[in-house]
Parts: structure tokens; sequence; C-alpha cells
């Protein structure tokens, strides 16, 4: 099979891409520059010159593909709207080029915020109007038009050692800016997590799947609490842990300041069933513990 993937030189795209290309698959990316085009080739994916605002491309490219996984997103925290029309638009080029054909778009969502006072599962359809989940209904409801949906949510981190740039790196280098571990006020707030090379295994049994599709949980572990977060960080680099009051978490972590205070658990039992999937690979307290997420000091030689 032929997969165009948006994103394939991502932290998550790349491992998908690989996993996909070991199995025997040809991989196409999208690529918008020259590092991510040199990023791709080296893993052996052949290259598709364009942004998420080229329709033409996005269009021309799946057409010629067997699937379609689309992992791309302007993650811009402070302007998330734009960033979601941006992403919606996307997925519409894509759409519109698959439509009536039978084959998969798989989406890179999140289970972040799907519910509130208890783990979400598959079950769980969120109803915010903006931000992914929004396109996430969007993708579900294509099975109407002859496209093969799944919405790969994934766990708030997806941990690994080499090149995580995400929220457990923010926290880690917002811990060394101020020299403290923080989190907010009692730390029961829980997040999700699963090992990046476990959440590309899980997208290649999803995509190869005989299954109509539909929600899929990169869901490896079901709820960290924060203040265990903090504490692994402070203990690998060496600074001391402290609650910081809500009132004070955005001037304290900044933009995640907003989101680290909030319970983002989540299960996959019905994943697991469903793809006969397993995480196998380091948790992420190993991966905090085993320096996947060091920051060096400011006065460091």
């Amino acid at each position: 099979m032929r997969y165009f993937i948006t994103g394939a030189s991502g932290w998550i795209g790349s491992a998908v891409s690989r996993e996909l290309i070991a199995a025997g698959h040809r991989v196409s990316g999208l690529a918008r520059s020259d590092a991510s085009a040199e990023a791709m080739a080296s893993f052996g994916a052949d290259v598709v010159r364009g942004s998420l605002t080229d329709p033409d491309v996005l269009r021309d490219a799946a057409s010629a593909a067997d699937g379609v996984v689309h992992l791309a997103f302007t993650h811009d925290f402070n302007d998330f709207e734009t960033a979601s029309a941006i992403n919606q638009a996307a997925v519409e080029a894509i759409a519109s080029a698959l439509e009536g054909s039978g084959k998969t778009l798989a989406i890179a969502s999140g289970v972040a915020g799907l519910v509130q006072g208890r783990p979400a599962t598959e079950n769980d359809a969120g109803e915010r109007p903006v931000l992914r989940q929004a396109t996430e209904r969007y993708v579900l409801a294509l099975a109407g038009r002859g496209i093969r949906p799944l919405s790969l949510r994934f766990a708030p981190t997806v941990h690994g050692t080499g090149g995580d740039h995400g929220f457990i790196k923010t926290i880690a280098q917002i811990a060394r800016q101020h020299g403290v571990s923080g989190y907010i006020g009692d730390g029961s707030a829980r997040w999700a997590a699963v090992h990046r090379d476990d959440a590309a295994h899980l997208a290649r049994l999803a995509l190869e799947s005989s299954e109509p599709g539909g929600v899929v949980h990169a869901v490896g572990e079901e709820g960290v609490p924060t203040k265990v977060i903090a504490e692994a960080v402070g203990a690998r680099l060496g600074v001391p842990t402290a609650s910081i009051a809500a009132e004070d978490a955005v001037e304290h972590f900044d933009w995640i300041g907003r989101f680290f205070g909030q319970d983002f658990s989540a299960t996959s039992d019905i994943t697991r069933a469903r793809y006969g999937w397993e995480p196998t690979h380091p948790t992420l307290l190993e991966d905090i513990a085993a320096g996947g997420y060091d920051v060096p000091r400011a006065d460091a030689a």
C-alpha cells in the first residue's frame, strides 16, 4: 500500500512513516522545507513539496495514494482558531480527492478535553466547536461519502528520547528556567501518555485493519499525576519541586499553564481489544529518568 502522510518528518509522523516502511508499505510525505524533505528521504519516504495551505498539492497526493494519514498541524497555541481553520481546510481538500474511493483517511486528534471528571473513552465525542474535535466529527461523518475514516486520538504526551519538543519538554524547560519543577495546585490532575513507537505501531495496525474505521485511542498509560511528572523532571534536572497556585499558573508556565492543571486522562481498552495492541516501550517516567527531557543549564559550558 502507498500512504500519503502530512507531518511525515515530525515527532509522531517520522515514527509512523518508519513503521509503515518497515512493514513493506510505501510512504510519500508532505514537506514544506528542505530540512523536512531531507529528513524524509533519509528514512526512505518519497517527498511531496508543499504545505497545508496548498489544496491542489494535497488533492493530487491524496489521489495518488491508497490511504492518507494527516498528522501535520500548525501548533500556534496563541491562535488556535486560525490553526484549526487551516487544518479543517486541508482535511476538506484531502477528502474531496478520496470521496467514493473507499480509501482510508486517518487524522491526528487527541484525548485531551473530551470529558471532565473521568478518563475519556473511545465512545466519548468531544462537543467543543473549535480545535481538532470539530475536524474529527467532520472526518468520522465521511463514512457516508465512501471514505474509511480513522481518528487517531493521541495522548497529550507522546513521549520518547531523542527529539520530542512537546509538552513535557516545555515543562522541563520551564523548570530549568525557574529553578523549580512546578505542578499546579495539589498536582492530582492526570495526563495520559504513550510512547511514540507504541503509537506508531498502533497507527499501522489500524491502517491495515479490515475494521470499518472510527476512533482509536493511542494511550499507553491512563493518567500520570502532574505532581509525579514534576517530581520526575525535578529529580532528573536536580531542581526542587513545588506547587504553583492556579491563579499564578499562566505567569509561571506561560501558555502551557492553561493546560497543565487540567485532567487529561483516558483509557484505550476498546482500542486494545479491537486491534490486539499492547504497549511495550518505556513509560513516561522511565523516559524522563533516562534523560529524554534533559535541558542544560544556561551557564553550562
